[in-house]
Parts: structure tokens; sequence; C-alpha cells
């Protein structure tokens, strides 16, 4: 008793010292009104008397700034004791403080983890001065999807480039070079006009940019190096810019030194830029030219919209050039690099932001209702305080300093969270995904980890604030609880709602990665090992090089122990860098020419004759190669079975004619008809396919090769055998080894990223569904003991106490229940462009979550239910 006086009194006298700073300023307009009423007994006319009174004020305006300073210093006490008050609070109740702590670490971690990797693929500027006005352009066709230039069309573009400051260009694909010195490398090369780091607006760390003279036919040769090259292989020496190195045989002068944080605009490695030489005259009289990726800056203030209604002249001029049949299918497209960069990944990370802020609300809303149960065993505390004096809103922020304090402690452990979060992030992630490599808790991150603390003490703090008792209430009196009660059975169901959706949606994503990974290759994959070998063009300067390379290879790996099957190819199933052409430029004998449209693409490869028997893919019709279609007078194709289909309908194709490419060309002859394999990846739909022999053919390059080898024993032994065998023929060849289920294992990877992160967030707000309820009927159980002490003596049996219990929790589940499987009809179409052969609505994955969300929650109440079973009447009632 004497505790609880000394504690009134302190709150009485927090209350006289609020009440007196907030009638300060009333006791002040006041007093002025009588000084204006006495000067206006006086004589004074009104305005005259308080123009006087205002003079004579002048003193009291003063005490009145005197005591808005003292205003300020009682403020921050009175923040300083409720601080005080509330570390003293939670610290008498360690229990719910760390569940509390706990949950709002794990759902602030996990948002913070996962924004620290959207942060910088959505939100953070790109390394380019004025990034925003950086963008991608050119046509789209069938056979190219990304934005692209021909090299005729470019030359003339650029001398008067429209709605752009500046444009650039460079080659595409993944350009190989070789530093052939002591100690050589492969590197990645990309050739770039001279142009190209002035339109990013990229200045080199050390030396200069690319002159125009250097990117000319013949130029002199020089390089731009990137930072980490110039770290590791030059060890940082700024002397480099002195230096001369063998580039594929040839001596390149360093100009330049790349800044640490550049990144090509298509986000390929890059290791040094070379000048792209391009031969203006040549362009011209073989136009159309090469292929270009082509990038502008748009003039200030400028949009995209406004650059593709600059460009249409462009469009209108490329499409005269075009054959007829092709015009409708090519487009014009800008758009800028962010989103060409992040094209790909764009849903996935909004997706994967928007599943994780659900479990941060899951976290919330635990907290919140744990805080309101906690509020009932403290509401004598809370009328005490009222009754002695203390406002509506001093109670409200009381409980919102506790509310920020836990909060900003869960802030501080979920930026522990995160960063061990990023790490599983980092080693479970795919290759591909932009900048995840980067991600890292840094002050930019640790900023929005103190905002969403901040709002999450706003969302918890005020539900438990406002259900405080009025001042109106009385010690000894019961605080009316109905609102408190509505408002926590609520919370219980949003988080159940919200649980729901995400466990649909991580269903969703699991049942396509189930399907993903057992979806048909056309090929049987085990036990085959393959390697990837890239000759170098200043080595191999010629296809009878080439050709005669990968001959001795094959002829050494055939006499390996254990292979049953040994095969060449350029490229390999089921995605890759394929050479593709369209559907109209294949002419079958005996058809019409296609009349209009390109018939979309038509993938094709360069093969050995033991292609088909080492994937083990099927022949339908016909046979396949043999060592005498290699012969230079032989020119034999094999079809895919949905080409065949395409050019002959139901006709039988073997024997029948093709030429191809549109060009003058020899007639090919029909040998065979093979099973259709995924050649476009494990999504996407396959293209027709045709396949040529491995040989001498001018429309073939063969630089590089992919060799697949089936074999009875250890793939790893084999692999380190194949290596060894390439080394004894040429020792300065990288090699790349995997095996196919390897390969085809990938193409599921992003798929398996997004799977596996979005179940985890389903399992975090599934576990802090199950800790929030069994905290709250816990709590509540506990503080019902006299109701069921009475119960009990009244006859009810256990079973009806644990019907009653388990009924009011199954009331808020169902209601919850019903509102999460309305929102998981909503939120489940979003995934639709990431789902493989699964039914956006799937009406069992959605009573699976139901049922397993629901066997969750009677879980997790049942067991402090069992507790309110045992509850001996006589004791119960003894204790109250």
């Amino acid at each position: 008793m004497k505790r609880l006086r000394v504690f009134a009194s302190r709150l009485l006298g927090l209350f006289r010292k609020r009440r007196l700073d907030e009638n300060l300023d009333a006791e002040l307009r006041a007093h002025l009104q009588l000084l204006t009423d006495e000067n206006i007994r006086r004589g004074m006319s009104p305005a005259e008397a308080r123009h006087a009174a205002q003079r004579e004020f002048g003193g009291v305006e003063q005490t009145k700034e005197a005591c808005r300073d003292q205003r300020g210093v009682l403020l921050i006490d009175s923040l300083i004791q409720d601080l005080r008050f509330a570390l003293r609070i939670l610290s008498k109740s360690p229990a719910f403080t760390t569940v509390a702590i706990l949950t709002l670490a794990l759902g602030i971690g996990a948002t913070t983890a996962v924004f620290s990797v959207v942060d910088r693929i959505l939100f953070r500027s790109l390394p380019y001065s004025h990034d925003e006005r950086l963008v991608a352009f050119g046509l789209t066709a069938p056979i190219e999807k990304e934005e692209f230039m021909l090299g005729a069309s470019y030359i003339d573009f650029r001398k008067s480039p429209g709605p752009f400051e500046e444009v650039t260009s460079m080659m595409p694909g993944d350009a190989k070079c070789d530093i052939t010195e002591e100690s050589p490398v492969r590197l990645w090369c990309a050739h770039v006009e001279y142009t190209f780091l002035s339109t990013l607006a990229v200045q080199p760390v050390l030396g200069r940019n690319f002159t125009p003279e250097e990117d000319r036919p013949n130029g002199p040769r020089v390089a731009v190096i990137s930072f980490a090259l110039w770290k590791s292989r030059f060890g940082g020496d700024p002397g480099v810019l002195r230096k001369t190195i063998s580039l594929d045989g040839k001596a390149t002068r360093v100009v330049g030194v790349l800044p640490a944080n550049f990144e090509m605009p298509t986000l390929t490695p890059t290791d040094m830029l070379v000048p792209e030489a391009l031969d203006e005259e040549q362009q011209r009289r073989s136009a159309p030219g090469a292929v270009l990726r082509t990038f502008g800056r748009m003039k200030p203030g400028a949009s995209v919209a406004e650059a593709i209604v600059g460009l249409q002249p462009f469009l209108e001029q490329s499409l005269q050039g075009a054959p007829a049949e092709f015009r409708k299918e090519i487009h014009l497209s800008v758009s800028t690099i962010r989103d060409r960069q992040v094209r790909d990944a764009r849903l996935a990370s909004w997706i994967l932001l928007g599943s994780v802020f659900a479990v941060l609300l899951v976290a919330c809303t635990n907290v919140a209702s744990l805080q309101l149960a906690r509020a009932t065993g403290r509401q004598r505390e809370l009328a005490v305080r009222a009754a002695l004096g203390a406002s509506r809103g001093r109670l409200v922020r009381q409980a919102l300093v506790e509310s920020t304090l836990l909060s900003l402690l869960g802030g501080a452990a979920g930026c522990w969270v995160a960063h061990l979060l990023l790490r599983l992030f980092v080693s479970i992630a795919p290759q591909g995904i932009p900048r995840l490599q980067q991600a890292s808790v840094d002050l930019r991150v640790v900023g929005f980890t103190l905002a969403i603390s901040m709002v999450s003490a706003m969302v918890f703090g005020l539900a438990s604030a406002l259900s405080n008792p009025s001042p109106g209430s009385l010690i000894g009196k019961e605080v009316r609880t109905t609102m408190r009660t509505v408002l926590r059975q609520t919370l219980v169901a949003a988080q159940i709602a919200v649980s729901l959706v995400l466990l649909a949606c991580a269903g969703l994503l699991l049942r396509s990665l189930w399907n993903l990974q057992r979806a048909p290759t056309g090929m049987d994959t085990e036990k085959v090992v393959t390697a990837t070998i890239s000759l170098a063009d200043y080595r191999y300067t010629g296809l009878p090089q080439q050709i005669a390379f990968f001959s001795q290879l094959q002829a050494r790996l055939k006499a390996l122990p254990g292979v049953t099957a040994l095969a060449i190819s350029d490229t390999l199933p089921p995605a890759g860098q394929m050479r593709s052409t369209i559907l109209a430029a294949v002419e079958a004998e005996g058809h019409a020419p296609m009349a209009q449209g390109t018939g979309g693409s038509v993938a094709w490869r360069a093969v050995t004759p033991g292609y088909f028997s080492s994937l083990a893919i099927p022949i339908l019709r016909g046979r396949s190669f043999d060592e005498q279609d290699s012969l230079p007078s032989e020119n034999p194709i094999i079809l895919s079975e949905t080409l065949a289909r395409e050019l002959f309908g139901n006709e039988d194709p073997v024997g029948r004619r093709l030429r191809l490419f549109r060009q003058p060309a020899p007639w090919r002859i029909i040998v065979g008809v093979a099973r259709d394999v995924r050649n476009n990846g494990m999504v996407a739909s396959s293209d027709p396919e045709f396949y040529l022999p491995w040989k001498n053919d001018p429309v073939e390059s063969l630089s590089t090769g992919q060799v697949i080898l089936r074999t009875r024993m250890d793939p790893s032994v084999v692999a380190a055998w194949m290596r060894s065998e390439s080394s004894a023929l040429d020792p300065t060849l990288p090699i790349k080894s995997e095996t196919m289920t390897e390969r085809v294992g990938k193409l599921a990877e992003r798929p398996r990223f997004n799977a596996m992160l979005l179940t985890l967030f389903a399992c975090m707000g599934v576990a802090l569904v199950a800790i929030g309820i069994y905290g709250v009927v816990a709590f509540l159980v506990a503080q019902q003991t006299r109701e069921i002490g009475v119960r009990m003596a009244l006859g009810a049996s256990p079973r009806s106490v644990l019907r009653m219990v388990l009924w009011n929790v199954t009331r808020w589940a169902i209601a919850g229940a019903a509102l999460g499987l309305l929102g998981a009809w909503f939120c489940t179409r979003l995934l639709q462009s990431l789902l493989f052969e699964v039914r956006v609505h799937d009406p069992m994955l959605l009573v699976f979550a139901l049922v397993l969300l629901l066997g969750v929650t009677v879980l997790a109440a049942w067991i402090p239910a069992r507790r309110a079973m045992r509850v001996d009447p006589m004791i119960a009632l003894r204790y109250e």
C-alpha cells in the first residue's frame, strides 16, 4: 500500500504540472482581456484600450516566453520519466518482453533483408549520372527480343539522333579474349563505341576514354580495363597506363581504368572494353550490316513516350528496307536502362517485398494482441492513474513510449537477423539476380529499419493505447473490456488472413516448382557429362583448324574407359545461345513459300553423328547422322517433330528436300525426324528445330564446341579426364564441365529461389500466428481463472471449459480464414507469370493451406486451454 500511495502521489504531481502547462495560454489571454476592460472603464475607446493593454502586456509576454521554455523542460522531463517507467514495466515482464522483441526481430529482420536486395534492384540509383535519362532503344523482331539496330541504319541515325542528346552502341554477345603473355588468362571483353562511356557519363578513375581515331578499322589497339582486373592483375599500379599487354596475341596499350562500381547496361560481366571499330563503308556495302545494341541519353526533360514519338521516322525508314512480309512483326522499343536490367526480376521482387511486409504485419498484430492481453492485467494500474488525473492523451503517450522502446529493441535485433538472412539469400541464390552480391545492411538500409520500427510501434502501440481506460474510470470498478476484446479478436483474425494468403502463394510456387522439375525435356540426362571449350580466334584462325582440334579431341575422348556415346555440338539444350532463323527462310520443295509474316523463330544446331545417341533423343523417322554425312559433298538435315509437321503436315518428310536462309544454297536432303527437345528453357515453349552435320560449312562458326559424353562411370571422374585430354592438346584453353543433370537443374534455380523465400516467409507467418495465439490464450486463461473456477463450481465439466476456450479461438480463425480466402483469390493472380502448368486458383492448394493454418491455430490454442481443464475450483476461488 505504501508503494501504491507513492506511485499515486507521483502521478498526481505529474497531472498537476500538465494541467498547469495546458492552462498557461488561457490564463495569459484572460489577463490581456482584464487589462483591456480596465482601460475601457477609464474612458478609453475599445481600440485605444486594447492598444494600451498590449503595451502594458509586454512584461507578461516575456513571462509567457519563459513559461514556454519551462514547458519544454517539463516535456523532456516527462518523456524521460515515461522511458524509465517503460523500462521498469518491461523488465518486470521478461517473458512478454522477450517474445515481443523476438517477434519484431523476425518481422523487421526479414523485411530489412529483402529490402536491402530489392532496393538495389528497383529503387537505388544506378551508377550513372542522371540514370533516369538513359535508355536502350531500337527495333525488336521475332528472332531478336532485345532492342537492336543494324549497322547501316545506325551509321546514318547517329548523325542526327533526334530525341537523344548522345547515342552509343556495342557489339552483342559475350566476347571472350585472352591475355597471352606470362600467366595467360581468359577474359570477358566488350566491343564498344568511343562514345560509350561519355553517353553513360562514366569517367575512368585512371587514364582516359577512347578517341575517335582509335575507334576505327585498323586503328591503334587500346583497352580500358576494369577496376577488379587492375587490382588483381596489375596490383593497382598507376603505371599500368604505360604498359602494353598481349591481347589475343597482339600488342594492346592500356589507356584507362574503369570505376570500381562500373557495370554494363546489359549487366554482362566485363573485364575490359575495347574499341568497336565499326567500318562504315563495309556496313553500307553489306546492308543491313551488323547487329548492334544501342543506348542513348535523352535530352533534359524528355520522357520515354517523347523518345518513342521522336523515333517514329527512323522506324518508318527501317520498315521500308525490310521485306513486306516482315513489316508487321518489327516494332520500335524504348526502355529505361533500369527496366531493361530488371525486366525478369521486377515482378518477383515486388512479390517478395509484398510478402515480407505481410510477415511484418503479422508480427505487429502479434505483438499488439499480446499487449492487449497484457493490458487486461494492468487495468487496475491504469484505472488508478486515470482516477488520479492522468488524461487520456497522457496514457496514450505512455503506451506509445513502451511500444517505441519495444520496436527499437526489436529493430536492433532485426539488423542482426537481416545480416544472417542476407548470407542465406546469397548462398542459395542462383546467378542472374541483379546486384544480389552487392546487398548489405548499410546506412540506407539501417535508416529503412529505423523507419519501419517506428511505423511498427505506431501499428501495435495505438491498438493498446486506444484501449486504455478513460479518466472517468473508478478504482475498484471493472474496466469495460468490450472494445479490447473486439480489437484482440480482429487482430488475431488479421494474422490468420495474412498468413493464409502467404501459404496459398507459397503453395502455388512450390507446386509450380514440382511440375518444372518433373517436366520432360525430350532427352535422357542421366550419366551425361558436358564440357564447353572455346577456341581463341587468334590461334585457330580458320574452320579447318577448328575442326581439326575437335576431331583430335573426339578421338582421344573415345578411348576413355566407360564411354558409351560421344558427340560435339555448337550449343546444348534445353537453354543457351542457339543460332536461329525464321520459318519463312526455310523453303520446302514442292510447297509454296509463306505468303506473309516470318512464321516465328526456328532454332538450329551443328552436331556430330553421335549427338542423338549421347542425349538419347529418339529418331522417330528415318535415321541419325553418320560419318558419311560429314563429307563436303553431302548435305543432309534432320528436322524436329514440330518443324516437320509445320512444313509437311501429315506427309512423310524423309527423302524430301529443303533450302535454308533464303540465299543461293544447295538443297538439303531430309534424312530423319527427331523427337522435340526443349530448347528455350523449361518454361517457354520450344521453337521448331533442325540439325546440320558438324563440318566445314560456310554458314557455321565452330570456334566454340560443346562436348557431350555418356558414360557408365562416375561423372566427376570422367570430367577430370576430359579436362586432362583437352589440356594435352592445348594447355591454354579453359574448359568448363558439368553434368547434364546439373545443367537442367539450373533452369529451376530462379523458381526454386522464389519458392523457397516465399515458403520461408509463409512459415514465419504461421509460426508467428501460433506463438501469438498461444500467448494470448495462455494469458487470457490465467486472467479468467476466477471465472473458470466459478463455472466449474457450478457444475461445468472440464470438456465444456475446453470447448468454450477453443470455440472463442475458432470463431476468430473462421473469420480470418474467410478474409484470407478472399485475399488469396486476388493475390494469387499476381503470380500467374511465375507459374508453370498450375492453375492460379487451385482449390486443392487453397484447402490444404486452410486446413494447415486452422490446424496450427487450434493446436496453439489447445495447449494452454488444457490448463483450464485442470483448474481446481476451490483453489481458483481462494486465489481470487
